[in-house]
């Protein structure tokens, strides 16, 4: 049987929940960490983000993914939990990535309860008014997802000139490397976002 393209079906009612990606994988069996993971996303959130629901096909992907997408975005760091978000809506801004850009541009505003700074890290942030420190990190994240080549001493000796340690550096350069490989993933495989992200914190 010849698989039908999402994009030439009938368009679904606008209040549907779209299909994690446009790829045909029945979801896998779930580990018991992994059962307890999903409920309790149905439980803080409401929902179980998609980019789970794309993982889902294979548990060890699975794992894998949550695991290294918490450990950057929620362990202990020298970044905030808001600063990490900022870093991954510049990265997904710049590669034109509308998962991420959904996803992370309302962590953003529910983070700072700033509406407007979650859309203009979304549109462009240098036309947000930043801190130095904050200015800086973007600008590092930026460079190293268009011109990673190019990175160098003087711009790690910048982040350290703005105030952040080494430690912080790598968790800079992890995240922004991170969200860069998602992008690509997501975009890849037509992934879309929850329709619960595009009203939170507005």
């Amino acid at each position: 049987m010849t698989r039908v393209d999402r994009h030439e079906e009938k368009p679904a009612p606008q209040d549907a929940e779209p299909a994690p990606t446009a790829l045909s994988l029945a979801p896998g069996e779930l580990s018991p960490s992994m059962q307890a993971y999903f409920a309790k996303c149905e439980e803080k959130l409401g929902f179980v983000p998609n980019v789970l629901a794309a993982y889902a096909h294979d548990n060890a992907k699975l794992e894998a993914f949550a695991a290294f997408h918490n450990d950057l975005m929620l362990a202990p760091s020298g970044l905030s939990k808001l600063e990490r978000e900022m870093i991954a809506v510049v990265v997904s801004s710049i590669n034109r990535c509308y998962y991420c850009l959904t996803a992370h541009g309302a962590a953003v505003r529910l983070l700072s309860g700033d509406p407007v700074l979650g859309e203009m890290m979304v549109m462009n942030y240098r036309a947000a008014e930043l801190s130095l420190r904050q200015r800086v990190m973007l600008d590092f994240a930026a460079k190293l997802t268009e011109r990673s080549h190019e990175i160098g001493e003087e711009d790690r000796q910048a982040l350290r000139d703005a105030g952040f340690d080494d430690k912080a550096i790598w968790d800079i350069a992890a995240v922004a490397s991170f969200f860069n490989m998602s992008n690509r993933m997501a975009s890849a495989v037509d992934m879309r976002p929850n329709r619960e992200y595009h009203a939170q914190a507005r």
